[in-house]
């Protein structure tokens, strides 16, 4: 099997090296991702514009490529340019945060395994949950890191690409979304459907006094705080049960969350 591995995080996160890691022993694995950070541009995709492709190293010695694009646009140079031969399968990830809910479609990392699809290629998008209560340490200077621990997401990732090799994607999905929580309380996987909402959105201005510090952080060059608003976020806290929120937060434990990239609703033929 050829496999493509993506992000939208950018080359050098740790999660596309943990995505290599977790199932180069089931194929070739060639990986191309943009070469910086990319979240939340969703599928964004760089047209008539030149993009630097560059190689690069990865910290376990192995090749990988760097495009100066979006998540979107990495996927496409990869499968159309850097590969000798189309991918079987397009992985993008593994996210360091979550991607669940209708919000996807804003997600870099989920996007570019729609643009997958849309080449013709089934895709997995992966995402780690961080929960801050257990994964921000402090080392022995006291500053304070994050403990990316994949090690479930990976076992997890390389389940599910091994049972696709032997059974092939199910009728009618052409892209799986997984999301793991890095504190678990159970690693069996939960097959679930998308909640309604990931975020709570609000915009706010300088007169927030509760969140003053975040919204005065940083300010551009020649920026004045009277002139501009920031949209925030909250995750939801209440999530439908059966759903990837529910799986992921209430009972802790992995989500898959088999989709189509078609959204096409198909039982409303003679409504008009």
């Amino acid at each position: 099997m050829n496999i493509l591995i993506s992000n939208d995080d950018g080359v050098f996160a740790p999660g596309i090296l943990a995505a290599k890691q977790a199932v180069e022993d089931l194929g070739d694995v060639t990986v191309v991702a943009p070469d910086k950070n990319n979240s939340s541009v969703g599928r964004r995709i760089t047209l008539f514009k030149h993009l630097q492709l560059s190689s690069h190293e990865l910290d376990d010695g192995s090749l990988a490529y760097s495009v100066s694009g979006s998540p979107a646009d990495a996927v496409i140079v990869g499968a159309n340019y850097v590969m000798d031969t189309k991918p079987d399968l397009v992985i993008t990830g593994i996210n360091q945060g979550v991607n669940i809910s209708c919000d996807i479609t804003s997600s870099g990392t989920v996007c570019a395994a729609f643009e997958a699809v849309s080449l013709g290629i089934p895709a997995i998008a992966s995402s780690l949950f961080i929960d801050p209560k257990t994964s921000y340490k402090q080392d022995e200077k006291w500053e304070w890191y994050i403990d990316y621990d994949f090690t479930l997401a990976k076992k997890v990732l390389h389940d599910l690409v091994s049972k696709i090799i032997d059974e092939g994607f199910p009728d009618g999905v052409n892209l799986f979304n997984l999301n793991v929580p890095s504190n678990y309380e159970s690693e069996e996987v939960r097959i679930t459907h998308l909640s309604d909402k990931m975020l709570d959105k609000h915009v706010i201005d300088n007169t927030h006094e509760e969140k003053k510090e975040i919204f005065n952080y940083p300010l551009g060059e020649n920026q004045k705080s009277d002139d501009l608003v920031m949209i925030t976020s909250d995750l939801v806290k209440d999530y439908e049960e059966g759903s990837d929120g529910y799986a992921l937060f209430v009972e802790k434990r992995p989500s898959l969350t088999p989709l189509n990239v078609n959204m096409t609703y198909e039982d409303l033929k003679d409504w008009f």
